[in-house]
């Protein structure tokens, strides 16, 4: 991809296009650092998110609201790491964009939809454990696997309309030059997204999970005297002692996932003149680097998935009916 020049001259994305974008240069051990790290992020992304979504879908017993909310999450994270992240490696190590409008338009279209379903999935996950930990009685009628299939199938949709109006009204903005995939949002939609897309959904899991933990730490501590006492548990007060252990299991995930998003957000309110391409690169990469992560505190925090795990790459049990 890369067009050899002279190593005083200035090499451009395309020679031949005057208004071609100018291309950084690299050199040789740089590109080859560059392509196997993020290579290897990308492969490590699709195959732990591949893990998580064999196990939930496979297993009969881990066919829950929780996890098929889970599953919905692993889904975009496994699309990041498989679409996302290597054309986005491309156009960090080449500075340079080699595929067109078209491409670009439906590269940035899935890269928006899966963003923001990503945050969607978290917002479901803390209503899914708000009612499981202050609302448990009502937690089997309210929350049943079909009313979670098809809020997560609306979820989908609404994002993905969402993104394609996004795309459609800025389309007609042009880049500073040609060989450049970005998208110019008006002020108004920059707006518009910064709501919708961060303080809206941040704001409902924060204070959710703010009642939750409030919740869970006086039923924990109730349970524990409980204990003290010599009294006998209840199979409700070991239930109840179990969701408040998922519910603080699943928001050290949203809490990590909104430690990489808030900085991404906050570079969106800060003009272009204040920040270097390299820490804006950087801040952008956390975002996507968060699609690894949340398999790897699946696997530090949930003992049904290292299980699951191992079923899996014993090929000679994962077959059995049992």
């Amino acid at each position: 991809m890369a067009y050899e020049t002279e190593d005083h001259e200035t090499q451009y994305c395309f020679p031949a296009i005057n208004s071609s974008c100018i291309k950084t240069k690299r050199s040789t051990h740089e590109y080859n650092i560059m392509y196997v790290f993020f290579s290897l992020l990308s492969v490590w992304t699709v195959l732990m998110n591949l893990l998580v979504i064999i196990s939930v879908s496979h297993f009969k017993k881990f066919h829950t609201p929780t996890n098929m909310l889970i599953l919905s999450l692993a889904v975009s994270d496994l699309l990041i790491g498989l679409i996302v992240m290597p054309l986005e490696a491309i156009r960090l190590i080449e500075t340079c964009w080699y595929f067109g409008d078209t491409i670009c338009r439906l590269f940035l279209l899935i890269m928006g939809l899966l963003l923001i379903t990503s945050l969607s999935n978290l917002v479901l996950i803390a209503v899914d454990r708000y009612v499981a930990v202050c609302q448990p009685l009502l937690y089997p009628h309210k929350i049943t696997m079909t009313r979670t299939i098809i809020i997560i199938c609306v979820s989908w949709f609404f994002s993905t309309v969402y993104n394609i109006s996004i795309i459609i009204t800025n389309s007609q903005r042009k880049y500073p030059c040609y060989g450049e995939c970005t998208i110019i949002i008006s002020f108004a939609w920059t707006i518009t997204d910064l709501f919708v897309s961060f303080l809206f959904p941040c704001t409902i899991i924060i204070t959710l999970y703010l009642r939750i933990f409030y919740v869970a730490y006086h039923q924990v501590k109730v349970i524990n005297s409980l204990l003290r006492s010599g009294k006998h548990l209840t199979e409700g007060s070991v239930k109840r002692k179990s969701e408040s252990k998922a519910a603080r299991i699943l928001g050290i995930i949203v809490t990590v996932y909104l430690f990489c998003w808030i900085p991404y957000f906050s570079l969106s309110l800060t003009p272009n003149t204040r920040i270097t391409s390299a820490i804006a690169y950087f801040i952008l990469w956390m975002v996507y680097i968060n699609s690894g992560l949340n398999p790897l505190m699946y696997a530090i925090f949930y003992p049904w998935f290292k299980t699951s795990v191992k079923h899996i790459l014993n090929l000679s049990k994962i077959f059995k009916p049992a």
